[in-house]
């Protein structure tokens, strides 16, 4: 077990969330802890292993405390450097700080830039900060002192708490959280069941896999709690197959609860006894639908039912069960500590609180972002992600995963919550925000996204399965050039249908790209039906890439990174594109610094 934070010594802060893995991080870890046995330096220096710092643009990310010093791209190469410079004589090692694009100065704390110190973190409070294997960090930190604090209180108070402070659940719906546990309390039963949904399947979104893995304590803590609120002697964590990593953690963490004894019998003396057991899920996309995955735990094919029976009356093997995600469970410990009317002064009038965003797509800065609801997408996309790359103009972000809408760039200022998001066509989700540029075709967005959601279908309930079948057909005919207005008209009412008749969230929400589309990009779509063109230049059978004489420079970087040898010309000469050869991947135009490739 490592150390926990202690101001008397310098700690180094290693991100080793996933995606800095990937990049090297836990080889950076190694290195630091080898050349820390062999440096001397004045004061005494340990490493701490973290969860994702959100950043992830520029991981791995290492912070050095309480120097306030943090380093981007960091890699084993750079450790002794790091070790002789910084650690021995306090130099800054300019090449891995931040550099401001705007200022052209480097910036020497996580604190002083944008991306950070616009953010506001409750859900992600921790993360980044303390080794998600050491429970002595997480209590360090105030963990596990709500569950004390809750454990003087009665089930009634700690539920009346919930709903005070306006939380709503952070998995998509947005249901009131405390009336929902109010509900489960009220049902005559001697058996009551809690379940953390993990099982996060939305491309692009890692918000819930980031808590698990850097912080699961938290997760623990908020369960029990419930478990004192409604009377529930077991939960079950359900965590997505390919999460690893959260599973390892989620475990430890789970051990190390029940050895302390904030799991298990008699919980802290009390009469409280309540124990967690993870359960990995089976891979399918609809399991992330509250009743699909409680047939899952329960065993059986992850298909959703119908909810004319809540799963608060009859859930998990029949018997009352309360089933909120992970983000959701990460705010219970803040409610109980600070009290409901500190929670509910952030945000808005009907959305309380804060929500965390996993920012990706065509945007500088991508990572995870933690804001107050009621932020606008501008101030996230620009403020936070620092715009879009390459100079290029914004077109639309979707918010709220595969069956999310598409929100158009006259819209930026909308303030991020859950009653503008569904007034707009979209929804908030689990809180994926991916950001397109001028170079994306809002139609094959769309074919896209049924296309991912088709394939997830269980294929249960006609509308849902044909609807879906009916809807790429015509997508894809579309993006081919083969389509007519009238496909326009018959998608529309194809969409409508499914949001009526379908059996559960996947499938009546499963229409929202490609209604907003609709709504928004109609002129797109008319293009590609009317001109046989694609504006964005991403349908194939609908583009043909040329190379401007003008600002082409020559610089063979397009000619170099053609898959066909499709484009020729001399260095420091114009080049030119052989049309027998393209395949119109597009990848000179990805290629190109001088927006001299152009689409027709």
């Amino acid at each position: 077990m490592q150390p926990a934070i202690n101001d008397d010594k310098r700690m180094i802060l290693v991100c080793c969330g996933t995606g800095c893995l990937a990049n090297g991080s836990m080889e950076v870890y190694r290195a630091l802890q080898e050349q820390l046995a062999t440096t001397e330096v004045q004061v005494e220096t340990y490493t701490k292993s973290t969860g994702c710092n959100g950043w992830c643009e520029k991981g791995p990310l290492v912070k050095i405390m309480p120097d306030d010093i943090t380093y981007c791209r960091v890699t084993a190469k750079d450790i002794p450097e790091i070790a002789a410079k910084t650690l021995q004589n306090g130099e800054l090692i300019n090449r891995l700080l931040y550099r401001d694009p705007k200022t052209k100065q480097r910036v020497k704390s996580h604190h002083e830039i944008d991306f950070y110190k616009k953010q506001h973190k409750v859900a992600l409070r921790n993360i980044g900060e303390i080794d998600p294997a050491s429970i002595e960090d997480y209590i360090q930190r105030d963990g596990y002192k709500a569950l004390g604090k809750v454990l003087e209180m009665t089930p009634l108070q700690v539920i009346d708490e919930i709903i005070k402070s306006g939380l709503r659940g952070r998995g998509g719906g947005g249901f009131p959280t405390g009336q929902k546990w109010k509900a489960c309390a009220a049902v005559d039963a001697s058996t009551r069941y809690i379940i953390c949904n993990g099982d996060e399947g939305d491309p692009g979104a890692f918000m819930d896999r980031s808590i698990m893995e850097g912080d699961p304590h938290t997760v623990i803590e908020g369960m029990i709690i419930c478990a004192h609120a409604i009377g529930a002697s077991s939960g079950f964590i359900y965590v997505r197959d390919e999460y690893s990593l959260a599973v390892k953690n989620l475990g430890i963490a789970i051990n190390d609860a029940r050895t302390r004894g904030y799991l298990g019998p008699q919980i802290l003396g009390s009469q409280l006894s309540f124990d967690i057991e993870i359960v990995r899920g089976g891979g399918a996309f609809v399991c992330g639908e509250e009743t699909a995955l409680m047939a899952s735990i329960e065993g059986n094919v992850g298909e959703p039912r119908d909810k004319y029976i809540y799963p608060t009356e009859k859930g998990l093997w029949g018997q009352p069960t309360i089933i909120n995600n992970v983000e959701t469970w990460a705010n219970v410990p803040v409610i109980m500590n600070g009290g409901a009317p500190a929670f509910a002064a952030i945000g808005t009038e009907g959305s309380k609180g804060t929500k965390v965003f996993s920012l990706v797509g065509k945007v500088i800065n991508t990572g995870l972002v933690e804001v107050p609801m009621g932020t606008t997408l501008r101030e996230i996309i620009y403020g936070i992600g620092g715009g879009i790359p390459g100079g290029r103009k914004f077109k639309a972000v979707q918010t709220g995963g595969p069956s999310g809408g598409c929100i158009p760039a006259d819209m930026l200022d909308l303030q991020v919550d859950f009653d503008n998001l569904t007034k707009a066509g979209s929804m908030m989700g689990s809180g994926g925000l991916i950001v397109m540029d001028e170079h994306t075709c809002m139609v094959e967005i769309a074919r896209y996204y049924v296309n991912f959601l088709a394939g997830e279908s269980c294929g249960k309930c006609a509308p849902c399965r044909e609807g879906l079948k009916a809807m790429l057909e015509i997508l894809t005919g579309i993006c081919k050039g083969e389509g007519s207005e009238a496909d326009l008209d018959f998608l529309r009412e194809i969409g409508e249908t499914m949001q009526i008749a379908s059996l559960c969230a996947l499938g009546k929400t499963a229409p929202n790209p490609v209604l907003s589309t609709l709504n928004y990009f109609r002129d797109e779509y008319l293009s590609h039906i009317n001109e046989h063109h694609c504006p964005a230049g991403v349908c194939r059978d609908l583009t043909r890439f040329y190379i401007d004489v003008e600002p082409c420079t020559g610089c063979g970087l397009c000619a170099k990174n053609c898959p066909m040898d499709a484009i020729s010309g001399d260095r420091k000469e114009p080049h030119v594109i052989d049309q027998d050869k393209c395949i119109q991947c597009g990848e000179c135009r990805n290629q190109c610094k001088f927006d001299a490739v152009k689409a027709r």
